[in-house]
């Protein structure tokens, strides 16, 4: 079991002297680091990524969360509001975001909720409890303390609890069908205390057994964990039996961050077989990860919060640097602090996510919130690709592509935060005025990593708020971002029909579009674009109407451009017709309408000025004479 109460690891009743410690002045425009212009509510550690580009950040130690959304993509001068607070208070705990966007959390090393499990809709901003059931589990005796979590290919949970309820038996929840099962035993070992997991391409999710130097893997498809090679180096301390962060790198090998300031490099078999380890570089100047974040950069380099090897008189020693490291020459860089050369806390209090922009966050359970701006290009191999779009009856799309979960989860802890966002995000840009929105994605069809050409799947709902215009649309994985997509052109669901009016009534002219919005429309007269004011109102919309239209609106080459970013369709010419016999617009044309032409006529008004000559004369009693044995 953990010994963090022991070796003095902070719960909620020393969390105010960290947010003293932690409160840092904003940082130099010189720096990687920026702070964000808008401090949070409250003090936050874990922050998630939601499907819609925003990022939800809990409140240390208590039930609170709080939701940090871009300005138009401007994550620097976003804003915070306060969510509903979760049932129990949890610090340190397990977390997922599902396929459809919901949250899930469960446990927590401090706090009320150690063997709860509850289930956040950002939807609805309400929170359900769906702790196991008694058959499975006792509140009484079991916990998710130092709970270890990951997503599952078929979108289920895989829970390790340390306290189980039965030795070295997990736990999977389905969130479609809300029920929970026993996942498979472990290799060895009763529990995974301090271990930190990851994900391989291959889907089988690979750890360090605690605390010495054996590995073993979960197969999804078997529900079994499996022996796996030995680790050439100790990477668990032996004071406070930490462990660091651990990530995929580009390459498909899994970089393990150890306590005790080595590292651990592994290489899978790809299939049943155990793969193979090798030491990694050592981290620089006697530093160590005892409990420390760190997150994939879209340039393929690891950025690392490390501090001072632990020693048996100080567990979680400060202070806090930061490293990157390059997995192509194995060797460690040191960044600056967000403000300075460290900061004045241990590593644990400190947490890490990855942005849809490319940046990092990074939280200390302060109400501060740092942005971390890496260099160099995004990772070409990690660049999703978007092959088609198609609108679903409900208004939303199906997107289908490569490379929509990236190559890495994201950002990493171990036990006690997880922060993986591995799952399509959706960006739109209007064309007019640049202005960014975030799409929500859901039921997303795989939550691997690495997927190569497996062409993946996602729905995307576009936002109530999301203003009519012409957009270009990408697909984030971890940052790096797709090309834009270019939406099909749009076809005529309905054409435009010809219509026919007196001078004194109205015609109109409608069409349909079909395929993926949001369209444009153009009335035009031959190639002449028409213009709202006077007799036109609509010109820019599917129905076009012309009011009190005369000789001069006859037409036979009405038609619209519809568009839609991507391209236009135009439909086929329609006729107006001008009924100008029917000169009092009763719908008949009948002595009536001659004999108020006459009176029209005689009287000199501009009736009777029939073909708009400007003058009232012979020609114009001539030409209503013909309209009207005309019929019309």
């Amino acid at each position: 079991m953990s010994n963090r109460l022991l070796s003095g690891r902070c719960g909620p009743a020393c969390i105010a002297a960290l947010v003293a410690v932690a409160g840092f002045a904003s940082s130099s425009g010189a720096q990687t680091w920026t702070r964000l212009t808008n401090n949070a509510p409250g003090a936050v550690n874990l922050m998630l990524l939601l499907s819609d580009g925003s990022v939800m950040a809990a409140q240390s130690g208590d039930r609170g969360w709080y939701r940090y959304a871009p300005n138009h993509g401007d994550y620097q001068n976003g804003f915070w509001q306060t969510l509903a607070p979760m049932i129990n208070t949890r610090l340190y705990y397990p977390s997922q975001v599902l396929r459809d966007g919901r949250v899930f959390v469960a446990g927590g090393e401090y706090g009320s909720g150690g063997p709860f499990a509850e289930i956040y809709n950002p939807v609805a901003n309400t929170w359900t409890d769906i702790t196991p059931p008694p058959v499975l589990w006792n509140t009484a005796s079991n916990t998710f303390y130092d709970c270890n979590s990951e997503m599952l290919t078929d979108g289920s949970v895989l829970l390790m609890p340390v306290a189980p309820h039965a030795g070295g038996v997990g736990l999977r929840y389905n969130p479609a069908i809300n029920i929970w099962s026993n996942a498979g035993p472990l290799f060895r070992g009763g529990y995974q205390d301090e271990a930190s997991w990851v994900k391989l391409p291959d889907n089988s999710i690979l750890t360090i057994d605690p605390f010495g130097v054996n590995s073993e893997r979960y197969i999804p498809a078997t529900n079994r964990w499996i022996n796996d090679a030995n680790v050439p180096v100790s990477l668990y301390d032996p004071f406070g039996s930490e462990l660091g962060a651990a990530l995929l790198l580009p390459n498909g090998k899994a970089f393990f961050l150890g306590s005790t300031g080595h590292t651990a490099i592994y290489t899978p078999s790809g299939d049943l077989r155990p793969g193979s380890w090798i030491a990694g570089a050592d981290i620089p100047d006697g530093q160590g990860t005892p409990d420390a974040p760190a997150a994939m950069l879209v340039n393929g380099k690891i950025l690392c919060a490390v501090s001072p090897v632990p020693t048996d008189a100080n567990h979680f020693p400060a202070p806090t640097r930061f490293y990157e490291y390059d997995y192509l020459t194995n060797t460690f860089a040191n960044v600056p602090g967000p403000t300075g050369d460290s900061l004045g806390v241990s590593s644990y209090v400190t947490a890490m996510l990855t942005l849809p922009n490319g940046t990092v966050l990074l939280s200390t359970m302060n109400n501060g919130v740092y942005m971390y701006h890496p260099v160099g290009a995004p990772l070409a191999a990690g660049k999703p690709v978007v092959q088609s779009v198609s609108a679903n009856g409900d208004g939303s799309f199906h997107v289908s592509g490569l490379r929509f979960n990236g190559i890495s989860e994201g950002a990493s802890y171990g036990d006690d935060l997880q922060m993986n966002s591995n799952y399509p995000i959706v960006r739109l840009t209007n064309a007019l005025n640049g202005l960014v929105y975030y799409a929500r994605t859901y039921n997303w069809s795989s939550t691997g990593v690495q997927t190569g050409n497996l062409v993946v799947t996602t729905e995307v709902s576009i936002p109530a708020n999301v203003p009519v215009g012409t957009y270009s649309m990408v697909v984030v994985a971890n940052g790096i971002a797709s090309d834009p997509f270019c939406l099909k052109a749009p076809t005529v669901g309905t054409a435009p029909v010809s219509d026919s009016a007196c001078t004194s009534g109205s015609a109109s002219f409608s069409v349909t579009a079909a395929g993926v919005g949001p369209f444009t429309y153009q009335w035009r007269r031959g190639a002449t674009p028409l213009i709202n004011g006077g007799k036109i109102a609509g010109a820019g919309s599917p129905t076009l109407v012309i009011s009190q239209p005369d000789v001069s609106d006859a037409a036979t080459d009405y038609n619209c451009v519809v568009g839609n970013g991507c391209g236009s369709v135009t439909t086929v010419n329609v006729t107006l017709h001008v009924c100008l016999a029917d000169f009092n617009c009763d719908g008949a044309v009948d002595f009536f309408d001659y004999d108020e032409f006459v009176g029209a006529f005689e009287s000199g008004t501009v009736g009777g000025d029939f073909n708009l000559d400007g003058a009232i004369d012979f020609f114009d009693y001539d030409e209503f004479v013909v309209a009207f044995e005309g019929g019309c």
